[in-house]
């Protein structure tokens, strides 16, 4: 799974002139699924989003969680986040799930993102022709990669 994280001031997504998701301090999660993923890159990542530390505490140092910090999350599947870039100018998404296996997948990462936050998480419709709109609060956007945890 890799996920692209930004802090934001504000996110929200719309589909079809609707919007679908709407959060004021929070964190936008852009997640791409590959058919190697598992139960266990979903609990990993899930905690690992869950406690990054990426909020400002009462001296402005980045040490508190969105947990902390009682912010939302916007969950959105991006199956081109493993975009293959190495040959010509046309990307190949060979190495993202089909939607057989990416969808199971994604909805078992937003119950495990749920049970993590303790709230409600929001979310993108998967395959649908989404609008993203996003307020990056720092700015401040990390990239996770489970295939590489370091």
């Amino acid at each position: 799974m890799r996920a692209v994280i930004q802090r934001v001031s504000h996110a929200s997504v719309t589909i079809g002139g609707e919007k679908t998701a709407d959060i004021q301090t929070g964190l936008l999660v852009l997640l791409g699924i590959e058919d190697a993923d598992s139960k266990e890159d979903i609990d990993w990542l899930a905690a690992k989003i869950a406690k990054l530390r990426i909020f400002g505490d009462a001296d402005g140092v980045m040490n508190r969680s969105v947990q902390e910090a009682d912010g939302d999350i916007i969950v959105v599947s991006q199956f081109t986040l493993h975009a293959l870039t190495k040959k010509g100018n046309r990307p190949s998404y060979i190495k993202a799930a089909r939607p057989e296996v990416a969808i199971p997948l994604y909805e078992a990462f937003v119950d495990q993102m749920e049970a993590e936050l303790g709230k409600p998480v929001q979310t993108g419709r998967f395959g649908a022709d989404m609008k993203v709109a996003l307020l990056n609060d720092g700015p401040v956007t990390i990239l996770i990669d489970t295939k590489n945890r370091e």
